[in-house]
């Protein structure tokens, strides 16, 4: 019998990403797509062949056409398609920046534990071909003890006259800014958890117009973030984000440890010993990692392989980082974690 998946929101990434790997993996069906509208959704419908149209999101998820949920909405739909998923018996496998803020994460998590359904977060992607060598390193000690942590996602463009945009509206986004969580989520597989961070930010262009209404509305989601924390293994950790610096380094990551180095950015994973010049990292075949989100979700769904990219308690934790800087950004101080 085939695995039934169930699409609901089929965005650019679910079209380009999910629905292609789930219909290259044997036995598996995508069954069922739910859209914005109903003539967007018949339109993927007839693109990757699918069977089953709903206008409504309730109507699919209760289907005894889908066994699994795919979630490509935007995050202010993340928790109650997850919440109804996994109370219909479903698995759920939900697209990044799980929630709207902490308290939605922990509603998804606190179900997820009373079902025996998988429960999974698409993964922050970067640089995921080098990760199984280089977490093998910092197992082994290659890079010593953590001193310095730097991150970076600048791009986009200064425009104040560009139409609002999803990801600009807190309504629709939450708490999320810009790729703060799945930077943090990376940071968290190499260096642990946080101790207490401060942070500062700012929006230069806090009106836009809505392009279907032509309305202005605001754009409350920060265009620059910067954040200092102090990590538990004692290192401090620089956080640089912004959407208005289109030279900027987009998914920088720097560790600078007692013993070395890595980098990971420039096509790829930089690293060197104290004293060292840097020098691209050479992965061996058999430990090169990739994009495999949709293999994953169906494996922990069919042979009980554990969930690492990612559980919903890995995405709990990358929500409390989130929550913690705006809590910092509204009060303007240091927030310590974990929060209570």
């Amino acid at each position: 019998m085939s695995l039934r998946i169930g699409i609901v929101g089929a965005g650019a990434n679910t079209r380009s990403r999910h629905i292609p790997g789930f219909q290259e993996i044997d036995g598996v069906e995508v069954s069922a797509v739910c859209n914005r509208s109903r003539e967007s959704g018949q339109k993927v419908a007839d693109e990757f062949g699918i069977a089953h149209v709903f206008e409504d999101w309730k109507e699919l998820v209760h289907s005894d056409a889908v066994d699994a949920i795919c979630v490509g909405t935007w995050p202010y739909l993340h928790c109650p398609i997850s919440l109804e998923a996994l109370a219909a018996g479903k698995h759920i496998l939900t697209e990044a920046r799980m929630a709207m803020n902490l308290d939605e994460a922990k509603q998804m998590y606190a179900a997820s534990q009373q079902s025996d359904k998988v429960a999974m977060i698409v993964p922050a992607p970067f640089y995921l071909e080098s990760e199984s060598l280089l977490l093998e390193m910092v197992a082994d000690g290659y890079f010593g003890d953590w001193l310095e942590i730097h991150l970076r996602g600048m791009s986009g463009a200064y425009d104040p006259s560009a139409p609002l945009h999803w990801r600009q509206r807190k309504e629709l986004s939450g708490n999320n800014i810009m790729a703060l969580g799945i930077i943090n989520e990376t940071v968290r597989r190499y260096a642990g958890d946080e101790k207490g961070l401060l942070a500062h930010g700012r929006t230069f262009t806090p009106e836009r117009v809505d392009a279907q209404t032509g309305e202005k509305l605001p754009a409350d989601v920060l265009e620059s973030l910067g954040a200092v924390v102090e990590m538990e293994c004692g290192a401090t950790a620089v956080y640089h984000l912004s959407s208005v610096a289109p030279q900027g380094a987009s998914g920088a990551f720097e560790f600078h440890g007692t013993k070395g180095t890595f980098k990971l950015g420039d096509g790829g994973a930089w690293i060197a010993a104290a004293g060292e010049d840097l020098h691209q990292l050479e992965v061996p075949a058999e430990k090169q990692g990739g994009w495999q989100v949709e293999q994953d979700f169906v494996d922990a769904i069919r042979k009980g392989k554990p969930v690492t990219h990612t559980s919903f308690a890995d995405g709990v934790k990358y929500m409390a980082f989130t929550e913690a800087v705006q809590i910092s950004l509204a009060e303007g101080r240091r927030v310590e974690l974990p929060l209570d």
